[in-house]
C-alpha cells in the first residue's frame, strides 16, 4: 500500500512516516507515556533477564539509579555489594537494536503507526520480539514501512488482527508474551480478560484508560459496567481511577488462578497508566477479598470511609465464642419461645433457616455461655469473642424443648439427602491432557476394599464410611 505525501515525526530515537491525510491515529500529547513505556521495560528487561542468565546494557549509562521491581525486600549497599561478589557475572549480554533469544517477547495490541513499538526495538535492549498488531490493514501496512524505514524489521513484526483474538490465541504457557501494552482509544475493558490470560507468568502489563469522564464520576453505571465498579465525584477522583483499574484487572486474573502486583501507576492529563505483574498463584487469589473495599463517601464535606471486603486471618477456623455448641433441638426451641420461625436445611444437615435477626442469635448464644461458661481468662480483649460474651443479652433465652422444634421428617427419620450407591460417588477425575482418564480414584477405592475386605455392594454399607460426604444423612 503506498501513500501519497509523508510526514516525518520524530520521537525519542525514532522517526515515523505518517500520511497527510488523517488515516492513521497519533497523539503527540502521549510522548510522556511512551517515554516512561520504555523506562520501565528496559527495567523490567534488566531485572527479568538476569534471572535467564542475559546481562541487558543500557546505551549511555554512567551511574545506575537502582530500581527493584521484584517482590524481595530491598538490601543494603553491604548486602548487595556482598550478594554481586557471590553471583557469576551472566554469560550473554543485550544490547539495544540486537536480537536476543533469551530476550523478552512484546506486545503492542493496538499499535496504530507503530510509533511506541518502534521506540521499543530502538531503545529498549534485550529484546526478542516486538508484535506490532492494529486491526486496520493501512496501519499495519504503515507499521511494515516504518519498521523497515528505522532499520528494525529483524525485531518488529506488524500484524493485522483482532486483539482480543490474538491474545487469546497465545495463551499457552509457551506461546505467552512477556510484556502486553494496551493504549486504546477509549476504554481498554473489552481487552483486559484476554490480556491477563496472554501475558506471561511474572509477565508486565501496560495499561492506558483514557476514557476519564467514565473513571472520574461523571457515569458511575457505565463505569460499573465496564470495570466492576462505581465511580464517584470527588476530589480524589484520579486516585480512585487508578485503583478501578486495578480492581478491574485483579478480578479479571483471579478467575484464571492469577493475581496482579501493581508496578508503577500514574494520573497524567486526560487519561490514566498502570504498570502491574501478572503472577499464577491458587493461594494468593484467595487473598483477592483482602485487597478490596467499599467506599462512603459524603457529599457534603467531602470526608470517606473504607469498609474493607475481607481480612485475611490465620484462625478463620475457630468455632466464635469458643464454648460448647447448643444442641440443634434447643437452639430451634430458643428461637421458637422468642417468637421467630426456624426450619432446618436441605444444604446441611446442621444448618437452620430462621427469619430471627443476627442480634437475637447472638443473644442466645450469650444466655447458652452463661450455662456453659468459657474461660474469659484466655480471651484475649481484641478477640471477637471477648467483645460479644461482654455484652448482655437482651434477650433471656428458653432452652427447654419444644415439640414442634423437631420436624415430623425428623422424627421419622426420613432420608433428607440422597443416598450415595458407592464409594467416591460424585464427580470423576478430570481427563489427562493426552487423553484419558486419570486412575487415582479407582486406586484410592481399590485400596478402601481391601482394607475393609469386603466389597462395598449396597448402599446399606456406607453408613459408617468414615468420608463425611459419603455418609447417610437422617
Amino acid at each position: 500500500m503506498e501513500f501519497r505525501q509523508n510526514t516525518v515525526v520524530k520521537e525519542g530515537k525514532a522517526s515515523i512516516l505518517f500520511p497527510s491525510a488523517n488515516e492513521v491515529f497519533y497523539n503527540p500529547v502521549q510522548e510522556f507515556n511512551r517515554d516512561l513505556t520504555c523506562a520501565v521495560i528496559t527495567e523490567f528487561a534488566r531485572d527479568l533477564l538476569v534471572q535467564r542468565g542475559v546481562k541487558v546494557v543500557v546505551p549511555g549509562e554512567k551511574e545506575r539509579v537502582v530500581v527493584s521491581l521484584s517482590e524481595e525486600a530491598e538490601q543494603t549497599d553491604g548486602q548487595k555489594d556482598q550478594a554481586d561478589g557471590q553471583t557469576d557475572e551472566p554469560a550473554l549480554t543485550a544490547t539495544v537494536g540486537e536480537k536476543c533469544e533469551r530476550g523478552l517477547r512484546v506486545l503492542e495490541g493496538l499499535a496504530a503507526s507503530g510509533l511506541r513499538s518502534v521506540r521499543f526495538a530502538l531503545e529498549v535492549p534485550g529484546l526478542q520480539s516486538v508484535t506490532a498488531n492494529d486491526f486496520s490493514t493501512k496501519a499495519a501496512a504503515l507499521i511494515s514501512r516504518n519498521a523497515r524505514y528505522n532499520g528494525v524489521d529483524h525485531l518488529l513484526q506488524a500484524s493485522c488482527q483482532d486483539a482480543s483474538m490474538l491474545m487469546y490465541e497465545k495463551r499457552g504457557k509457551k506461546e505467552r508474551y512477556d510484556v502486553i501494552d494496551l493504549d486504546p482509544y477509549g476504554s481498554p475493558a473489552t481487552f483486559l480478560d484476554a490480556a491477563v490470560q496472554a501475558v506471561a507468568d511474572g509477565g508486565l502489563l501496560c495499561i492506558t484508560c483514557t476514557d476519564m469522564a467514565v473513571m472520574a464520576g461523571n457515569s458511575g453505571e457505565t463505569c460499573y459496567s465496564k470495570y466492576g465498579s462505581v465511580s464517584i465525584k470527588a476530589k480524589y477522583c484520579h486516585e480512585m481511577a487508578l485503583r478501578i483499574i486495578l480492581h478491574s484487572l485483579d478480578q479479571r486474573a483471579a478467575v484464571y488462578q492469577r493475581y496482579i502486583h501493581p508496578l508503577l501507576s500514574v494520573s497524567v492529563d486526560f487519561y490514566i497508566r498502570v504498570f502491574v505483574r501478572v503472577f499464577t498463584g491458587q493461594a494468593t487469589v484467595k487473598n483477592s477479598a483482602s485487597k478490596q473495599a467499599l467506599i462512603y463517601n459524603c457529599v457534603g464535606c467531602g470526608s470517606f470511609h473504607l469498609q474493607r471486603m475481607g481480612r485475611r486471618t490465620s484462625n478463620g477456623k475457630n468455632s466464635t465464642v469458643h464454648c460448647n455448641t447448643p444442641p440443634l433441638l434447643q437452639f430451634r426451641s430458643a428461637l421458637l419461645h422468642a417468637g421467630h420461625r426456624v426450619s432446618l436445611s436441605h444444604a446441611c444437615k446442621n444448618a437452620i433457616k430462621t427469619d430471627a435477626p443476627p442480634a437475637v442469635i447472638w443473644d442466645v448464644m450469650r444466655c447458652w455461655e452463661k450455662s456453659n461458661p468459657v474461660k474469659r481468662e484466655k480471651l484475649s480483649q481484641t478477640s471477637p469473642a471477648f467483645k460479644i460474651l461482654s455484652t448482655e443479652p437482651s434477650l433471656d433465652a428458653c432452652f427447654s424443648v419444644r415439640d414442634d422444634a423437631n420436624p415430623q421428617s425428623r422424627k421419622r427419620h426420613l432420608t433428607r439427602f440422597q443416598e450415595n450407591p458407592q464409594a467416591f460417588w460424585g464427580p470423576k477425575a478430570r481427563a489427562k491432557a493426552g487423553g484419558g482418564i486419570s486412575t487415582d480414584l479407582q486406586d484410592k477405592r481399590k485400596k478402601f476394599q481391601n482394607k475393609r475386605k469386603t466389597p462395598i455392594t449396597d448402599s446399606s454399607q456406607l453408613k459408617n464410611f468414615p468420608c463425611k460426604k459419603f455418609r447417610q444423612v437422617g
